[in-house]
């Protein structure tokens, strides 16, 4: 059987929404502090020419951490 391409993708967000869900539960960081990664991380790929041959990968991928910041999903709002 094989293993589809996002798979690998899939398990390494869950894995880092875990980590920034257990950092802000330990209150090793502040949950402003997991926004502004987030915040970073989406911004790093907003920024792409769309001459870059991957310009499409790095809007969905903006676009993906954007929808996990408007959700909420990687920090428990209190």
């Amino acid at each position: 059987m094989s293993i589809p391409n996002d798979v690998y993708g899939t398990a390494a967000l869950a894995i880092c929404e875990s980590l920034l869900l257990a950092l802000n539960d330990r209150n090793i960081l502040p949950e402003s502090e997991i926004v502004g990664i987030l915040e970073d991380a989406a911004g790093a790929h907003m920024n792409v020419s769309e001459d870059d041959p991957k310009a499409a990968l790095h809007a969905a991928v903006a676009a993906l951490i954007n929808s996990i910041l408007e959700g909420g999903n990687s920090v428990r709002r209190r």
